[in-house]
């Protein structure tokens, strides 16, 4: 299908306010969508179904999902267009500065108590969008990020989110299984050689020990790589590959997915104590920033799950960005404030001709 096609069929689903789905995975080249034909809300809790599932950041089992059975399956080749990448100006709100940074020093002082060995504190801002066009959106999201998981939800019963995240939760073909541990971030530049310090490093070996430990009981193998390097968009991030084969009849994917989400990089370690501490100080409710999403195939055979990373909520013309960082012993807070400030640019510049 021609991808302008694709576009105007989107629309019409959107303006008939009807669910749909559309995204595209890393170093893809073209997108799939699926467009319910009904406007119920699907839950699931065996994941096994094929479709596209959302789950948020608490999730206890049950997930939003378009069914496959239930849609109008569609796929093409993007057709991308020049988007502008400059940064946007993001103003320095001093009373929103001063609240995020009074959050991150009691969030220190927690693992300086050894309460916690790493925290993820995150925060929202709106923006509000002066000629909001779902067109226009899926034009400028799919013609960014190749590296990244792009994606468009919408159903009338959670609104619009979307985003562009580089973060697999989990990704399953038969008994073969492949994650990833991501942290440390720093801004993308071509002038400077890629220099790691000790905050990152060992907040990027506390997230791969925390999954490998958290794998082992419905794995039969495990393989770790070292850190290397990740570009997404103007970001990089530290990254660690997990591959290995699944316990034979012991590991469902509901079952992995419950095992390892919310993962050390979204919430922190030990996982409980992090997050409780976040739901009880962070002022606000997650929704499906940091849940997990992705397309289920073969019945459950085969997924790819990612975590909700670089993604934002649009509602009433607004758009709602959401980000955070890992917050360790070696943080400091000024440069975790600074490192927000960053993130929020990869859902920005797709909505720049919006703003």
């Amino acid at each position: 299908m021609d991808f302008n096609l694709l576009i105007e069929k989107i629309s019409k689903q959107y303006n008939d306010d009807l669910p749909f789905v559309i995204f595209s995975m890393p170093e893809s080249e073209s997108a799939t969508a699926l467009l319910q034909r009904d406007n119920l809300l699907y839950t699931d809790v065996k994941l096994t179904d094929n479709g596209f599932v959302f789950a948020p950041f608490e999730y206890e089992e049950t997930v939003f999902y378009i069914p496959e059975n239930d849609s109008e399956m569609l796929q093409c080749q993007l057709l991308k267009t020049d988007v502008d990448l400059t940064p946007v100006d993001v103003s320095k709100d001093i009373k929103e500065r001063d609240k995020y940074i009074k959050l991150l020093n009691k969030t220190i002082e927690n693992i300086k108590k050894r309460r916690a060995q790493k925290i993820v504190i995150s925060r929202y801002k709106d923006f509000v969008l002066e000629n909001f066009s779902i067109e226009k959106l899926i034009e400028q999201l799919f013609s960014t990020y190749p590296n990244a998981f792009k994606y468009i939800w919408c159903h009338p019963e959670t609104g619009i989110w979307c985003g562009a995240t580089p973060e697999t939760l989990v990704h399953i073909e038969n008994d073969s299984f492949k994650t990833m541990a991501l942290a440390g971030t720093q801004p993308f530049t071509n002038k400077q050689p890629v220099i790691w310090g000790p905050k990152e490093l060992d907040e990027q070996q506390l997230v791969t020990d925390a999954i490998t430990t958290s794998l082992q009981r419905v794995t039969s193998v495990l393989k770790v790589s070292n850190p290397h390097t990740h570009r997404a968009g103007s970001l990089l991030h530290l990254r660690t590959d997990i591959t290995g084969i699944l316990k034979n009849g012991k590991a469902t994917l509901a079952t992995i997915a419950a095992v390892v989400h919310p993962t050390p990089a979204v919430c922190g370690s030990p996982k409980k104590y992090a997050k409780d501490f976040i739901i009880e100080n962070e002022g606000y409710d997650r929704e499906f920033y940091t849940g997990f999403l992705g397309p289920i195939m073969d019945n459950g055979a085969s997924a790819s799950l990612m975590v909700n990373l670089r993604c934002m909520k649009i509602f009433d013309n607004t758009a709602r960005l959401f980000v955070g960082g890992g917050i360790t012993l070696g943080s400091q807070p000024n440069e975790e404030w600074q490192e927000t400030q960053n993130k929020m640019q990869t859902m920005l510049q797709v909505l720049k001709p919006m703003l």
